[in-house]
């Protein structure tokens, strides 16, 4: 099956520009035969909103997001947007739409609040990281600074992922050993580390464009549950990447590399527990009444 990543160019704070945008994406991918499409970290705001995040935020069900639960009729869509959440909290989210509904949330967990970055001081965490059905398979989502965290795509991989959905905003600092920019090589070393590792597929959906003075420097790629890179696209343009996956080959690659087979996850919950003073009778070897 295909699969296709936008990698474009939102307009900061112009939201009803950028629905347009993504409905002219969203028929690029249909066209080519994709059965999903994800759109980068805020797709719908773009990134550095700063005070612009109140004006931009809206329900999941807004009517605002109406036509990109349309255009999801016959093809499924993931594309970033600010939440405001039912308390009036500020949400980095990521929305998944398919058959003309919104089927899941994920709201961003990790905010950075170094460097370049200051997440943290607009918006509020997301609380959980939960599975859902995807036309890829069983799915997670991880926005940007989420990834960085390898509790993230271990929790999904644990709970039955068989791809982490990685929509991003990654602007592009550094020079790495070899003249690469050094994002890209880190993003790339850690696509594929978790990718081969955890046997799932990792999409990485970056943006293009700037903001702010600030330059995003695009390299979405797909990397298979091998490492290999199944499709990936060229840094700074903006460009429809398309890639097909194979779910069988997940399945295949678990029974040659069954590291997630062997793993534990009641002893790292235990031993976590145990860090943080709590007692965990019911999975401990020990157990008394």
């Amino acid at each position: 099956m295909k699969i296709a990543i936008a990698q474009c160019a939102p307009a900061l704070g112009a939201m009803a520009r950028n629905i347009e945008m993504h409905r002219e994406w969203i028929a690029k991918a249909r066209a080519a035969d994709a059965r999903l499409v994800v759109f980068p970290e805020l797709s719908l705001t773009g990134y550095y909103l700063k005070d612009l995040a109140a004006d931009m935020a809206c329900a999941a069900e807004d009517p605002r997001l109406a036509p990109i639960a349309e255009a999801s009729r016959d093809i499924d869509v993931s594309a970033g947007f600010v939440e405001r959440s039912a308390d009036a909290k500020l949400h980095i989210a990521q929305g998944y739409w398919a058959g003309g509904t919104l089927r899941h949330v994920h709201r961003k967990v990790y905010l950075p609040t170094y460097g370049i970055f200051d997440d943290g001081r607009y918006f509020g965490p997301g609380d959980r990281f939960t599975t859902f059905d995807s036309a890829a398979g069983v799915a997670g989502l991880a926005i940007c600074e989420d990834l960085w965290h390898l509790s993230v795509p271990y929790l999904y991989a644990i709970g039955g992922a068989s791809v982490i959905l990685a929509p991003a905003a990654s602007p592009g600092r550094g020079v790495a050993e070899g003249g690469d920019l050094g994002t890209a090589a880190s993003c790339r070393m850690m696509d594929r580390f978790y990718a081969q590792y955890l046997t799932v597929y990792v999409v990485f959906a970056n943006r293009v464009g700037h903001e702010d003075g600030i330059g995003f420097w695009g390299g979405s790629e797909v990397i298979g549950p091998d490492g290999s890179v199944c499709a990936r696209a060229k840094d700074w343009d903006e460009e429809l990447l398309v890639a097909e996956i194979d779910p069988e080959l997940v399945a295949r690659e678990r029974s040659r590399n069954p590291l997630l087979r062997d793993e534990h996850p009641d002893l790292v919950f235990r031993v976590l527990a145990e860090r943080m003073g709590v007692r965990v009778a019911a999975l401990s070897s020990d157990r008394t009444e």
